[in-house]
């Protein structure tokens, strides 16, 4: 890993949306989320959406949605220029911190099974694989592990 940066944590905003979308198809291409996604979800009283801003950038997020005690974390994104700086580590602990402040019991979500970085992070935040989503991803095509934190 690289020297760790300092980022500013926070809550993703309405001002922030079409900065997410670029990162996300930096990160994700097709795959990623557009503004529209992110515009809808903001929307919802039980998601919960973290941005790291480095100089004024927002360079990673995190998020999820709570329903019912279980916490689907839907987006983990870093700008490939900031990753191994420990950025997606802190973004993670932050919002699994707000999730259990509102009531998240269970944690769960899908990473690429070619995804070794990703895997580390999550099972180093206490996740483990618990089941396999085969050709879930398509671009390019690859298997998802499902992960559960409990």
């Amino acid at each position: 890993m690289r020297e760790a940066v300092e980022a500013a944590i926070r809550r993703l905003e309405a001002g922030d949306i079409e900065e997410a979308a670029v990162l996300e198809e930096i990160c994700f291409g097709d795959e990623g989320w557009s503004s529209g996604d992110f515009a809808d979800t903001l929307k919802l009283d039980y998601a919960y959406y973290l941005c790291a801003v480095v100089e004024g950038r927002l360079v990673g997020l995190a998020g999820a949605r709570l329903i019912a005690g279980d916490a689907y974390i839907s987006n983990v994104s870093v700008h490939p220029e900031m990753r191994r700086q420990g950025l997606a580590y802190k973004v993670m602990q932050e919002l699994l911190r707000l999730l259990e402040e509102n009531g998240a019991a269970a944690y769960t979500l899908e990473v690429r099974s070619r995804n070794k970085a990703a895997i580390g992070l999550y099972e180093k935040l206490g996740f483990k694989s618990e089941g396999l989503r085969k050709d879930f991803y398509t671009a390019p095509k690859d298997d998802a592990i499902i992960m559960w934190k409990r």
